[in-house]
């Protein structure tokens, strides 16, 4: 089967990397978004998805708006591709482009569709807390996430997952997946599922108010929201930009979910859940751990933390570097 294969991101390398290893498959052209610059230096740097293209000798091609690209455009046309797989590309493909590939596009997206269309759907389903979360495979509408779906796979969320471990898990079952939908597509095994417009929720590129800490929520809440947006939510610790990169909610709900040396804390639950302080407020600075923040609902123990202009380092180096003491109080998050 001829392929062309879009992506950009890490997320998509083992997408690729699954279609260059198996024998049913021909990827014939890369497609990719163009080098942007990184780093100190602000050197052009290749896509991780183009890295791997280059190193297997596949001709790369990074037009900035592929809608408009006429020489892009001819170029795909002419390979006559059996499928385009599509995994993280990063431009929006228009009709013309969909209707090239004799099977279609086929897209790997990061959610359990129709829930989670959108940009940034692995970040958002943390977010919101969900208990699992997956790889969609469907065939390419002009709509965003919107095509009839063709396979599915599931995998459950841990409390310490965080945006970059779950990604790591979803490309390996993406790559996975693909290559079933792509096989069971050209043995017409599989059938078009239109998807429940009403049942659909979104996920929207991020913004940089969803990195700012709001203390009166629940630490379940905000230890969603910091390991949706590793490593950037931030609070405000004297006036300075504190950023919390790594947090344990506390309680009885989750004793038996946190490593082996957080779970000390039960016995002092009770002493420590009924001082009932302010929110953002200091409770304890638990031995060898890090500060214990009181939130809007239950306690949250910060794990791992930044300071502006330093590395990150744990709770308890920040708290003994900064002389941190209970009842203190932190800031919400703000633009610094």
């Amino acid at each position: 089967m001829r392929v062309v294969f879009f992506g950009t991101p890490q997320f998509a390398v083992p997408s690729l990397e699954q279609l260059l290893n198996h024998p049913e498959f021909e990827v014939v052209a890369v497609i990719s978004q163009p080098d942007k610059r990184r780093g100190r230096g602000n050197q052009l740097t290749a896509s991780p998805v183009k890295t791997v293209a280059l190193a297997h000798q596949l001709p790369v091609w990074q037009p900035q708006r592929i809608k408009k690209d006429p020489e892009t455009l001819e170029q795909l046309a002419a390979l006559q591709a059996d499928a385009f797989v599509v995994v993280a590309y990063g431009q929006i493909l228009s009709q013309r482009i969909l209707d090239m590939p004799r099977l279609g596009c086929v897209n790997g997206h990061g959610s359990i569709l129709p829930r989670y269309r959108g940009a940034a759907p692995i970040q958002w389903c943390l977010y919101h807390g969900e208990a699992e979360t997956g790889i969609t495979t469907m065939l390419m509408d002009a709509g965003m996430d919107t095509g009839p779906m063709l396979l599915k796979a599931t995998t459950p969320i841990g409390l310490l997952d965080t945006a970059q471990t779950l990604a790591t898990q979803l490309a390996k079952l993406s790559a996975d997946l693909l290559v079933e939908t792509l096989l069971k597509l050209e043995r017409q095994e599989v059938e078009p599922t239109p998807q429940d417009a009403e049942a659909a929720t979104y996920a929207p590129l991020i913004q940089k108010q969803d990195y700012w800490l709001d203390w009166s929520r629940s630490a379940i809440a905000l230890h969603n929201q910091i390991r949706s947006f590793f490593p950037n939510c931030v609070a405000n610790f004297r006036d300075t930009a504190l950023k919390i990169e790594s947090t344990l909610p506390l309680g009885p709900a989750y004793w038996d979910l946190l490593p082996a040396e957080f779970q000390a804390l039960e016995a002092e639950w009770s002493e420590l859940s009924a001082q009932q302080l302010s929110p953002g407020s200091v409770v304890q600075i638990a031995k060898g751990l890090g500060p214990i923040v009181q939130t809007g609902d239950g306690l949250l123990l910060l794990r791992d933390v930044k300071l502006a202009g330093k590395r990150s380092q744990s709770g308890w180096d920040f708290a003994n570097g900064a002389r941190l003491e209970a009842g203190e109080v932190l800031g919400n998050g703000q633009e610094f």
